[in-house]
């Protein structure tokens, strides 16, 4: 929606980009930080604070601001609404103790993908992730999969501005090329990103489609890979996690 329409409530906007600039290194900040880190004056940012911490939002020591664990209502609100997690999660966790290796589910947000379910395993990536957990969407295998979803118009909406960062030697950043792998993707129903994210981590994802037949949101196996050779992903996970895929797909299409 346009800011530069009456239904906007700037005073609702400015409140969520305080809580918004709290982050895991920025885990508590002054006034002034805050008034910094958002671009509010300082009386804006401390009536906001104030009555965050009236309502139960944010904690205030007498000289720095923090959130508190009940931020985390809004965004279950959303999980809930979703019902995601009640119908995949069953089907992950089983999945996962097929493959031994973690699964997740995501939905595409602007330009990346937000974590909304996830089923580790005891091994330990270099990238630690979570419920709202965000990656670029366009180099990681849920992300792609939503991507190749999209029509070209709106897919754009959903890209970084040029040039997209190389993340590591196998991202693909030459926007032709992304192209043509979402177009692939797309004729495939699956995407395969191998160490384009992070050097050594190898992932898979599906579609899981709602009863229009929308990609709503996508479900990934990660791995490493001197853990899981090539072969055992494409010949062993992939057929497992489309299939998974499927039966999640089969029972939100009922919801």
């Amino acid at each position: 929606m346009s800011t530069d329409r009456g239904e906007f409530v700037q005073s609702l906007a400015r409140g969520l980009s305080v809580i918004r600039s709290f982050a895991a290194d920025r885990p508590t900040m002054t006034l002034a930080e805050v008034a910094r880190e958002t671009g509010l004056t300082r009386a804006t940012a401390r009536r906001l604070l104030f009555t965050l911490e009236a309502l139960g939002y944010a904690a205030f020591d007498g000289k720095r601001f923090s959130l508190t664990p009940q931020v985390l209502d809004i965004g279950y609100a959303y999980l809930s609404s979703l019902d995601l997690s009640a119908i995949a999660q069953p089907e992950m966790e089983a999945l996962v103790d097929r493959t031994h290796e973690s699964s997740s589910a995501a939905v595409l947000d602007g330009t990346e993908i937000v974590y909304v379910t996830r089923v580790p395993t005891k091994r330990i990536m270099t990238i630690s992730l979570g419920l709202g957990s965000r990656l670029p969407a366009y180099a990681t295998s849920m992300g792609r999969v939503l991507l190749a979803d999209l029509a070209d118009d709106a897919r754009c909406e959903h890209l970084p501005p040029e040039p997209w960062p190389a993340l590591t030697a196998q991202t693909i950043v030459d926007p032709d090329e992304l192209r043509a792998e979402l177009a692939r993707v797309r004729e495939q129903g699956w995407a395969l990103v191998d160490q384009e994210l992070e050097e050594g981590v190898r992932s898979i994802a599906a579609p899981l489609r709602d009863a229009s037949g929308r990609a709503v949101a996508a479900l990934n196996v990660s791995s490493h890979a001197g853990r899981v050779d090539f072969a055992t992903l494409r010949e062993t996970f992939l057929p497992d996690l489309v299939a998974t895929a499927a039966r999640v797909s089969d029972r939100l299409r009922m919801r």
